[in-house]
C-alpha cells in the first residue's frame, strides 16, 4: 500500500487513522486540506510527513500563483503547512527546500515543487535500503527485538526505517521474535507495526507499553531499535512519547538501544539555536479508545506526542550514510 501519492493534481494519502480494519484513501487538492491531514496524523512517520509536505508545497504553489501577490500567498500557505506538526523536523525542512526552489517566475512555481517531490518519492526506497542495510550489524540469529510506534513503509512512503532493519534481520539472520509497543494513546504499535509484521512473515507480539520493563527484565529483549522524529546534533532524539522511558529501561538492563532515521531527520541547529517544541495533543486521544470513552467524565489528559532521549542513552544511530556510535557530532 502506498502511503503518499500524487494522482491527477491531487495528493493522495492512505488514511492510517483507520488501518487496519478500513483501508481509504484521502485525495486533497490544495494546501490547507494537506496541513489538516497532516495535523490530524491520516498521515504519520517523519519521513513520509515530509514527503506529504513535499507535495503540498506543490499544491500551495498552485494556489499562489492565481493571486494577487503569489509571493505573499505562498509564505502563508507555506506556514500553514509547516506548523502543521512542529516537532518532526522533517516536516519544515521540506517546505525550507521547497520554498529555496521557488525563485522564478511563478507560473514555474508548481511544477518544480512538483519536481521535487517526486523526486523525493523516487529516492525514498533507495534510501530505507541503505538503512536496513546500515543497520544489520546491530542484529545476530535469533535475537529478540523490542520496537515502538511505527516505522514501516507507512512512515516512509518506502521501505521504512527501524522497520526495514527488522524486515532485512530476519530474512538473512531469523529473528526469533519482534514484541511490539501498543503505542498508547494512537496505537501506532497495534495498528500499524503489527500489521506490517504480519504482511512480512516477521513473529511477533504486541505487548501493553507497561510491559516493556517486564520483558526486558525477563530477557525476552535483546536489542530495543526504534526511529526518530529529529535528531540533535549531539545525539539526542525526540521520538514518540514513551520512547525515552524505553532507553532507560535499556540502560538498567544492558539492553543496546539504536535509533534508525534518515539525515533529512537531523537537525544540526538542535541543542543550541532552535529548540524543539513537544506537540501537545488533543486529550480526548487520552481519554478516549477509538472514539470510546474510557475516563471518567471529570478527568482530563496531558497528552504530550513526544519525548527526547539524551544521546547518552543511544548505543547506536544508523543513517543512509551509516552506523554512528558515541559520542555523536552531527
Amino acid at each position: 500500500m502506498q502511503a503518499v501519492d500524487f494522482q491527477e493534481g491531487k495528493l493522495r494519502l492512505l488514511d492510517q487513522r483507520e488501518l487496519p480494519q478500513v483501508v481509504r484513501y484521502l485525495e486533497i487538492g490544495d494546501a490547507e486540506g494537506a496541513a489538516e491531514a497532516i495535523r490530524d496524523m491520516a498521515v504519520r512517520g517523519a519521513p513520509a510527513i515530509g514527503l506529504a509536505a513535499a507535495y503540498a508545497m506543490a499544491l500551495a504553489a498552485r494556489e499562489a500563483t492565481g493571486t494577487a501577490d503569489p509571493a505573499a500567498t505562498l509564505r502563508t500557505l507555506s506556514d500553514l503547512i509547516a506548523q502543521a506538526r512542529p516537532t518532526a523536523i522533517n516536516l519544515r525542512h521540506e517546505v525550507e527546500r521547497s520554498l529555496g526552489l521557488l525563485t522564478g517566475s511563478p507560473a514555474t512555481w508548481y511544477e518544480t515543487a512538483l519536481g521535487h517531490a517526486e523526486a523525493m518519492k523516487d529516492g525514498q526506497r533507495r534510501e530505507d535500503e541503505a538503512l536496513a542495510q546500515n543497520a544489520l550489524p546491530l542484529f545476530r540469529p535469533g535475537m529478540r527485538v523490542l520496537t515502538h510506534c511505527n516505522t514501516g513503509a507507512l512512515a516512509t512512503g518506502g521501505l521504512g526505517t527501524a522497520f526495514a532493519a527488522i524486515v532485512l534481520a530476519h530474512r538473512e539472520l531469523g529473528l526469533q521474535e519482534v514484541l511490539a509497543d501498543e503505542t498508547r494513546p494512537r496505537l501506532q504499535g497495534a495498528r500499524l507495526t503489527a500489521f506490517e509484521l504480519g504482511q512480512a512473515g516477521v513473529p511477533h507480539r504486541v505487548i501493553v507499553d507497561g510491559a516493556a520493563a517486564y520483558c526486558m527484565a525477563s530477557g525476552l529483549v535483546d536489542l530495543v531499535i526504534v526511529g526518530a522524529d529529529r535528531i540533535g546534533s549531539d545525539g539526542r532524539t525526540a521520538n514518540k512519547i514513551g520512547t525515552y522511558g524505553l532507553a532507560v529501561l535499556a540502560k538498567h538492563h544492558g539492553i543496546p538501544f539504536a535509533v534508525v532515521a534518515p539525515r533529512s531527520s537531523c537537525d544540526p541547529l538542535w541543542p543550541g539555536a532552535r529548540e524543539v517544541e513537544i506537540e501537545q495533543r488533543d486529550p480526548r486521544e487520552v481519554l478516549e479508545v477509538m472514539g470510546q470513552r474510557v475516563a471518567s467524565a471529570g478527568s482530563d489528559a496531558l497528552n504530550p506526542a513526544f519525548d527526547v532521549t539524551p544521546g547518552e542513552l543511544v548505543t547506536a544511530i544508523v543513517r543512509e550514510d551509516g552506523l554512528f556510535r558515541p559520542p555523536y557530532a552531527f
